[in-house]
C-alpha cells in the first residue's frame, strides 16, 4: 500500500463507525418528523459544528472561483444523496437499506479507475461484482418462485439513488479537496445542502407536492416531536465527524480505499437494527448482505 494508505484506511472506518450511527438516528427521527426535516436539522447542527472547526483552525470557506464551483456541486450531489438516503432509512427496512447504499464503496473503485486514473486488480474486479450481486439479492424477496420476485419496500429505490450519489460524491470531494482543501471545501459544501435541504423544507410545507409526499411523511407522527429533533441534532453532529474523518483521509490516501472502508458503517446499523430494534431478515438478503461484505472484503485485501 502507498505511504498514506493505513492512515487513510482507519480514518476511512472511522467515517464508516460515525455514519453508521447516523443511519440509525435518522432512521429513528425520519419515523417521528419525515426524512425532508430530518435532512433540514441534521445538516444545520452539521454545518455549525463546522463552522466551530472551521473558526478553532483558522479557516474559512474558500474565495477562488474554481473551489467555490467545485464546493457547490459536491454540496448539491451531497443534498441529493442525504435526502434519497434519509428518505431510504424513513421508508425501511433500515436492515436493507442501509447495506444497499453501502456499495457506493464498490462504485466508488469503479470510477476512481475511470475517471481518476487509479489501478483495479482482477480481484478488485471481482469483489466489485459480488457486492453488486449481493446489492441484488438484499433488494429482493422471492415468494413463490422467479414469479414471486418484488422489490422489499419502497426505500430500496430510494437507496439505489443514494448509492450512486454518494459515489458521485466521493470522486467529486476527492477532486475538489485537491483544489480547495479538505475543510474549506467541505464547508462550503455543507452551507450548500443547508440551503438546499431548508429551500426544499419551505416548499413542502407550504405547496405540498405530490413528489414530495414521501420525504414530508411521518408513519409515528404522534410521537414526541421534540425528542425526535434531537435525535436529527445528533445525527448531523455524527455526520459531521464521519464526514471530518472521511475529507481527511481523501486527502491523503487513495480515493478507492478512503471511500471502500467507508462503506462498512451499515455493519453498525444491521447490527443495531437485527439486534436491538426487532427487524428480520429472510435467507436471500442474508446471502446478499453476506455478497456485500465478500466483495468488499475482496476489493481491501486486494490492496494490500
Amino acid at each position: 500500500m502507498p505511504a498514506g494508505a493505513p492512515i487513510g484506511l482507519l480514518l476511512g472506518l472511522g467515517a464508516a463507525l460515525m455514519w453508521g450511527l447516523t443511519d440509525v438516528a435518522a432512521s429513528r427521527a425520519g419515523q417521528r418528523i419525515g426524512s425532508l426535516r430530518v435532512l433540514a436539522t441534521s445538516q444545520l447542527s452539521g454545518t455549525l459544528g463546522l463552522v466551530v472547526l472551521a473558526l478553532a483552525m483558522g479557516e474559512s470557506i474558500p474565495t477562488d472561483p474554481q473551489s467555490i464551483a467545485w464546493g457547490i456541486l459536491v454540496g448539491l450531489g451531497g443534498a441529493a444523496a442525504y435526502l434519497s438516503f434519509f428518505t431510504a432509512l424513513r421508508i425501511g427496512p433500515l436492515s436493507v437499506v442501509s447495506p444497499i447504499s453501502a456499495a457506493y464503496g464498490g462504485l466508488t473503485v469503479i470510477l476512481a479507475v475511470f475517471l481518476r486514473g487509479e489501478s483495479l486488480t482482477v480481484t478488485q474486479a471481482v469483489g466489485s461484482a459480488l457486492a453488486t450481486g449481493g446489492v441484488v439479492l438484499a433488494a429482493l424477496v422471492f415468494d413463490g418462485g422467479l414469479r414471486g420476485v418484488r422489490i422489499v419496500g419502497r426505500g430500496v429505490g430510494f437507496a439505489m439513488i443514494a448509492l450512486v450519489m454518494f459515489a458521485v460524491m466521493t470522486i467529486g470531494s476527492a477532486e475538489a479537496i485537491e483544489v480547495a482543501g479538505w475543510l474549506p471545501l467541505i464547508l462550503l459544501a455543507r452551507i450548500t445542502q443547508v440551503t438546499v435541504g431548508w429551500s426544499l423544507l419551505a416548499v413542502g410545507l407550504r405547496r405540498r407536492p405530490r413528489w414530495m409526499a414521501p420525504m414530508l411523511e411521518a408513519p409515528d407522527s404522534t410521537s414526541p416531536r421534540r425528542r425526535a429533533i434531537g435525535i436529527a441534532v445528533l445525527a448531523g453532529l455524527l455526520d459531521a465527524a464521519g464526514l471530518v474523518s472521511f475529507a481527511i483521509g481523501l486527502d491523503v490516501a487513495e480515493t478507492w480505499l478512503v471511500g471502500l472502508a467507508s462503506s462498512f458503517g451499515p455493519a453498525v446499523a444491521v447490527l443495531v437494527a437485527v439486534a436491538v430494534l426487532g427487524e428480520r431478515l429472510r435467507a436471500t438478503q442474508w446471502i446478499g448482505l453476506a455478497g456485500i461484505a465478500l466483495g468488499l472484503a475482496a476489493i481491501a485485501l486486494a490492496g494490500r
